[in-house]
């Protein structure tokens, strides 16, 4: 199977929570990468976990994944319904009250994580589950999706903080980086970081 293990999903459907921008970006591949995205997800079953959002990349996927009838769950905040214009459409919307329990519920609702470009928040989103994989709180993977190498910079910094001395070298197989979506979901199905048993101190 091209997907990670299913233990312990029982009968439910598994989903992969993306991160994403809330914009298009300046080239037609990030679009592209969206189509192929939703492609992915629906030749493996998978459901998708979102932002919520018709803004953007995040709009588009959606869009796309429920073309390809894929099961779509967007989490977010009550001040940022109007503000991000919630996505009408989903099969799930999940309401939250602050950005900390959109991040929390992605996280519980996710099976794996996928971050495709995108800004700040992205970024953010993605290193916060690195960080809980990282400290032990969850073993789900963890992949890129590095569109136009758009990740290589956060890549080479990731591995600058292990030549510096700041991080363990074992932590960089926490995560896996495809040129598109079915290079990643290929990584992801072979997903196994090696895993440190626990930290040193500093």
């Amino acid at each position: 199977s091209d997907l990670p293990s299913r233990r312990g999903w029982g009968r439910r459907m598994p989903k992969c929570a993306v991160y994403l921008g809330s914009s298009l970006g300046s080239s037609v591949d990030y679009r592209k990468a969206v189509e192929d995205l939703a492609v992915s997800l629906a030749s493996r079953n998978l459901g998708l976990v979102y932002g919520g959002s018709t803004n953007g990349l995040m709009g588009l996927l959606a869009d796309a994944s429920i073309k390809r009838c894929v099961e779509v769950t967007g989490v977010i905040p009550r001040s940022l319904l109007e503000l991000e214009l919630a996505h009408p459409g989903l099969h799930r919307l999940i309401v939250v009250d602050s950005m900390h329990e959109r991040k929390t519920k992605m996280f519980e609702e996710a099976d794996m994580f996928v971050a495709m470009p995108g800004g700040i928040g992205t970024m953010e989103e993605l290193l916060e589950v690195l960080t809980w994989a990282q400290l032990d709180f969850h073993r789900k993977p963890v992949g890129l999706l590095n569109t136009r190498g758009y990740y290589k910079p956060l890549l080479a910094m990731l591995q600058h903080s292990v030549n510096e001395g700041f991080m363990k070298e074992e932590y960089l197989s926490y995560i896996v980086a495809g040129n598109d979506p079915e290079d990643l979901f290929t990584k992801l199905a072979k997903y196994n970081p090696v895993r440190v048993q626990k930290i040193s101190k500093l």
